[in-house]
Parts: structure tokens; sequence; C-alpha cells
């Protein structure tokens, strides 16, 4: 078993990171839960139980390496029973897992989930945790109550400060106190560093091909190999008792097609979800635009606009520039400012 140090001093040595002091200064963080986690536990009729081991929420800007460290902490975990999980896919099996334990006739569902969970791990490991539907507000307090009394360890990371989880949630009293049990039983911790290592690399590449085509599809696969190792699974956003299903994520990078997002009756609620569960957007196959596809159009200006407000970052592959996306119909005039937004969202410093 390496120490979490140990593994990232070796990937500097690699040429695969640079060395950065605020990453430095949370692998303590990680080394404490990696070493008492590893300690034998002591069995016996008087044996006193063991302190449970605090967990860690890490949080700070998009692209300052959360996701790695997380990915390097688990690595260093060995044969500890640890599940790696996006938050919200996380909680997608858990609103699963509830409604299969109602059709049971069970009452309290969340008692025999949080046990099935508790059984199959030791600790938890999310990627991008973050509150904004109120199924989930309304559970994860008792559910990780539960969790955390049986032992079970949680170290997730977050772009936001636990204080603004749920931020002006409907019915946020309610949610108040899981703030406080996460700061009671994790360490929070802000990773502050000036550099966006996601950004870094996106420097100076193009992130809007067009025409559509076997070229600019073969752009988009060496960047989304280069961002994400080529790895991915399906993303599901439950909004508003709906599920939208982003295809292919990872560490807060997806990647879907034009009319997996805008062919489908999505609306706005549906697009801010998205735009807060993800910090990079792949979008391919963009058409151009029309009277005779208007409803696809309208939910596409919808689209950018969550993703310009939210500071995302777009890549994608489009049939024209955005000036020649949407030359004839209703809304031509508005789809100006679309125009003028993708041309922005190109630019080195759009995000910073």
């Amino acid at each position: 078993m390496n120490a979490v140090t140990t593994l990232y001093a070796r990937r500097i040595a690699e040429g695969h990171l640079q060395q950065d002091p605020a990453q430095q200064a949370v692998l303590p963080e990680f080394e404490r839960i990696r070493a008492a986690m590893a300690r034998p536990v002591k069995r016996g009729l008087f044996r006193k139980a063991p302190e449970p081991v605090r967990g860690l929420y890490l949080w700070g800007g998009v692209g300052r390496g959360k996701s790695m460290l997380m990915d390097l902490f688990v690595e260093s975990l060995d044969d500890i029973a640890v599940r790696r999980v996006h938050f919200h896919g996380f909680m997608q099996e858990v609103h699963a897992a509830m409604h299969a334990a109602r059709q049971r006739g069970v009452e309290d569902a969340i008692a025999p989930v949080a046990a099935d969970i508790a059984a199959s791990v030791r600790l938890l490991a999310f990627d991008e945790m973050q509150i904004t539907d109120i199924t989930d507000a309304m559970i994860v307090g008792r559910l990780f109550e539960a969790l955390f009394a049986a032992g079970v360890v949680v170290v997730t990371t977050s772009n936001r400060v636990p204080d603004d989880l749920y931020k002006n949630g409907l019915n946020r009293q309610v949610f108040l106190p899981f703030i406080a049990l996460i700061k009671d039983r994790m360490v929070v911790h802000e990773l502050v560093s000036p550099t966006d290592y996601r950004q870094d690399r996106l420097e100076g590449s193009r992130v809007y091909f067009t025409p559509n085509g076997a070229r600019a599809r073969a752009e988009i696969d060496a960047i989304w190999a280069d961002l994400t190792k080529g790895a991915g699974a399906p993303l599901t956003l439950r909004v508003k008792g709906r599920d939208v299903v982003l295809p292919q994520a990872r560490n807060g990078i997806a990647r879907i097609g034009f009319f997996d997002l805008c062919g489908k009756p999505l609306g706005p609620a549906d697009y801010l979800a998205i735009a807060d569960a993800v910090r990079v957007l792949i979008v391919e196959d963009i058409p151009t635009l029309s009277r005779a596809n208007f409803n696809e159009a309208r939910r596409f200006v919808m689209l950018i606009d969550a993703l310009y407000e939210a500071k995302v970052r777009l890549i994608c592959s489009a049939a024209a520039e955005p000036e020649m996306l949407y030359l004839e119909g209703e809304g031509t005039f508005e789809f100006e400012r679309t125009a003028s937004r993708l041309r922005e969202m190109q630019s080195d410093d759009w995000t910073r």
C-alpha cells in the first residue's frame, strides 16, 4: 500500500504532474484517512470501539486538480473496500434502491438502503457533490447520518463550500442539518490553487469545429481522450422528477449529441441542472437551424444561455460558423446574441 504522498511524488517524477503547493497542502488529509483505515481493527469483547475516521470535503475552483487527487487517494487504498462514484450517479442509485424497498413494503426505505451500502464499502469517494433537486435535499441528511453511524468514511470533492450547497433551494431549512453533519464528520479543506489545469490543457486549442463530419469527430475524440483518458459513464440528473441523461461523463466533463440535448422536450431547468453539474460540455453535430427546426433552435438558445452564465467551457462541432447557424425564421434577431456568445466562449480567457 503506497502513501498518497508517494504516489503524488512519483507522478511528478514521471512528468505526469507538476508540483503544486496547494495540492501538496491537502495530501496530509488524504494520508491521514488512508493510514487510519489501513490500521487493523482490534476485536474483543471488552475492546473499545475505535474512534470514527473523519472524512474529507475538498472544495475549490474548477480545474485545480481535486478529481486527480481523489484518484490518487483511491489508488493508494489497495484492498480497502471503496466506491468511487459521481455524486449525481450515486443519488440516482439511492432513489432506485429506495423505490425497490418501498415496493417490498418497507416503510422506512432509507434504513435498508444505507445498510446495504455500509455492508459493501468502508469508504465512499464522491466526485462533484452538489445538491440541485429537492428530493435529494430531503433524504441526504438521514442517509449520511446512517452511513456515518455504520462506520462508512466519506471523501468528496465539490466546487462549492458546504454552506453554499442547495443554496436558495426550496425548503432549504430541512437541508441545513446535513451541512452541520458535513462539518462535524468531515474535514473541510479549500484547494486554493492559482492554476486551472483543465483550462491550461485547452489553451491554444480549437474548441469550435466546423463543418460536421469525420474530421470534426476525430478532433473531438482527441480532446475527449486527453481530458478523460477515454473513460466515461452515463450521468443521470434528476430534474423536477424527470431524468436527464448525459451519455458520457467523467470528472465534471460530459459529452453529448445535439439532438439528445435540444431535440428532446427539455427546458430551462434541465439546462441549468446540466450547467451546474459539469464544467466542460462537449456538444456534437449542431445542425443549421431555421423555422423548420425552430423548437430545437429555441432550446439551443436556452442551453447556451445556461452554459454562458455558469461559465461552463463549451467544445462543439457544428454545421457552420456561429453567425451562419440560424439565418431565417422567427427569432433570428435574438439568435445574434447566441452567436456572439458562441464566439466569446471560444476565447482562451473566457472562463477566467
